[in-house]
């Protein structure tokens, strides 16, 4: 397939061509203030498409690189209302038919950004930029199936005469930063539970002092970073090579990204030690009211003191003692063994097909076509699965 954002370089200029170019921009055209004021005005956070982690994420994370954007202009001020990153189908998929897809931002959430002062408006404008492009659906992978952003498209779609399309969908868990730390985490895990995991604590006391650290000036991120990014690759992931700094794209992005957001106070590196050693660590990422359970490294020597677990009971006290927090996505897997039974609540995500014109038998080929490739995907996950087992 040829991606349909290169259409004007094979084919005679025209009308047609100039606004397929005009629809889908490189990421990088998005002057960044006016970015940075839509994120503050999104109708749903999403700290994956903060400009800071995103265009970091383009710039050299491995198989995310060089993505586009479809942005949305309010007409009466030129003020940026809506922004929605995208690759083609061909790259995503290896399918030949002329649709976009949400940019994959590392974090599993892809939802859009949209203004909440004119959200059906910003909506409106990003499916018409689709249109422009040349594309005849919209998918839209990890998105809150719930969420503002969600709800707003839906909207949008209906007044058109069309419905979105789930193509898949799981339930993961979230953090309800209101309530008190110490009854959500009685209440969640019981009263036994909790004593035996403070056992497991004093006993991890004979290392040394066990302390909890977080880590949010630009001058104290830095060493954080290195420490979790240490961490990371000394586990399991280290094993399997997916580790972030075992690839140099993905170690630039994060290198750039995490210090970028902490000068804005969009990043903290949350660390637990024993005495001089960092027994847990990880990248949260924060937006709005809302934060983002980015990635948890763990020292496997340190394994049966649960250190991912001790360091998310420190983590869920400290969000719901923050006044800014309201809630935690834990942009973790569907029935994740060690987030879920600490953070109890739930919300689901999915995949969507978005399709742009009613009656249009082009997006039934798409809809098929992707059916056909989410069958062979889990087929391969579980036999994976089975291999690891």
């Amino acid at each position: 397939m040829v991606d349909i954002a290169h259409q004007a370089a094979i084919n005679p200029a025209s009308a047609r061509d100039v606004a397929m170019a005009r629809a889908r921009v490189p990421l990088t055209a998005i002057e960044p203030g006016q970015w940075r004021a839509l994120a503050q005005r999104a109708v749903e956070p999403n700290g994956y498409y903060l400009p800071a982690w995103e265009l970091a994420v383009s710039a050299t994370a491995r198989g995310r690189s060089n993505a586009s954007a479809l942005p949305a202009f309010d007409d009466s001020s030129a003020r940026l209302i809506g922004l929605m990153p995208v690759i083609s189908l061909w790259r995503a998929w290896k399918i030949p038919l002329p649709a976009l897809v949400g940019a994959h931002p590392y974090g599993t959430l892809c939802s859009p950004l949209l203004d909440r002062d004119a959200p059906l408006e910003a909506a409106t404008r990003l499916l018409q930029q689709a249109r422009d492009a040349g594309a005849h659906a919209l998918v839209l992978n990890d998105v809150a199936l719930d969420g503002a952003a969600m709800n707003a498209l839906t909207q949008v779609l209906s007044r058109a005469g069309l419905t979105p399309r789930i193509l898949s969908s799981y339930v993961r868990a979230s953090l309800d930063a209101t309530q008190d730390g110490e009854t959500l985490l009685r209440d969640a895990l019981g009263a036994k539970k909790l004593k035996e995991l403070r056992r497991l604590r004093h006993r991890l006391e004979e290392h040394g002092p066990v302390v909890f650290e977080v880590a949010r000036r630009p001058d104290e991120i830095g060493p954080a970073l290195e420490a979790f990014l240490q961490l990371e690759a000394s586990g399991w992931k280290g094993k399997r090579g997916t580790a972030l700094v075992q690839h140099p794209g993905d170690a630039t992005f994060i290198r750039r990204a995490v210090p970028a957001l902490a000068e804005t106070a969009q990043c903290e590196i949350v660390t637990l030690r024993a005495g001089a050693t960092p027994v847990a660590a990880g990248i949260v990422l924060r937006h709005q009211d809302r934060a983002f359970f980015f990635k948890l490294g763990v020292d496997e020597r340190f394994a049966k003191y649960s250190p991912g677990v001790q360091l998310t009971l420190d983590l869920t006290r400290h969000l719901c003692a923050d006044p800014a927090i309201t809630s935690a996505d834990s942009t973790a897997s569907a029935d994740h063994p060690m987030i879920n039974p600490i953070w109890r609540g739930r919300f689901a995500i999915g995949d969507v097909l978005i399709p742009l014109r009613r009656n249009d038998p082009v997006v039934a080929l798409i809809h098929g076509a992707l059916a056909t490739c989410y069958v062979a995907r889990e087929t391969a996950r579980s036999a994976v699965h089975l291999i690891r087992k």
